[in-house]
């Protein structure tokens, strides 16, 4: 069960961010963040890595006992980390604000410590996960006769696989695109009805990928 950071104002699901790292590839990990009160609570997100993320929302205003899904991504990577050990580090501060405040009407200085509010944080660690390491997890749930993990991480894989394929398909057919433009002056309109085609199937890949993005497990 996935751990819980908490204060007296929100909760924090996980409370502990993992991304699945693989070279030259994005990761994400969603952080579900509840207001535990009767009051309205506006949050910020800070990290010491602020160029190695992407956080959003990163501020925000949660009405009482609401919650909210803040999705943090890692940006793709040229090399490991050392050891694939992760320093980084989250802090999540929280404030109660005045009812019906929106995100837009913060003070500037609503999570700065010497303007007299009273924040509460919540720090938040970092690890990454090889994906040699998750094929190790699911052999040795083979081995000891649970094939769930094993058909999982085959799932995820097919999903990768048909994934990078289409976008590999994608960005064929949009040089393809390219060149069908180009050639279009000097040949008139005789390319229409192809282009339309060739469109209509950038389309079709372009839904095929957002339905395996949705489809797969986080």
């Amino acid at each position: 069960m996935a751990g819980v950071g908490e204060n007296e104002l929100i909760s924090i699901v996980p409370d502990e961010l993992k991304f699945l790292f693989e070279l030259e590839k994005q990761s994400y990990c969603d952080l579900k963040v509840a207001n535990k009160t009767d009051n309205y609570v506006a949050f910020k997100v800070k990290t010491t890595s602020p160029k190695k993320y992407f956080v959003r929302p990163n501020t925000g205003v949660i009405q009482p006992w609401d919650s909210c899904i803040i999705r943090v991504t890692l940006q793709a990577q040229r090399e490991y980390p050392p050891d694939m050990q992760c320093k980084d580090k989250f802090l999540l501060q929280s404030t109660v604000v005045p009812p019906h405040t929106d995100v837009d009407e913060l003070p500037q200085d609503t999570f700065t410590k010497d303007s007299g509010k009273t924040l509460t944080e919540c720090k938040l660690k970092v690890s990454y996960i090889s994906s040699s390491t998750t094929q190790r997890s699911s052999e040795s749930g083979a081995t000891n006769g649970d094939g769930s993990g094993l058909e999982t991480i085959s799932t995820i894989q097919r999903l990768k696989e048909e994934r990078d394929a289409a976008v590999k398909q994608t960005q064929q057919l949009h040089h393809e695109l390219e060149m069908v433009k180009k050639r279009r002056k000097n040949s008139g309109n005789g390319l229409s009805l192809k282009l339309a085609a060739l469109v209509g199937l950038i389309g079709l890949i372009i839904g095929f990928i957002l339905k395996l993005t949705l489809a797969s497990p986080t």
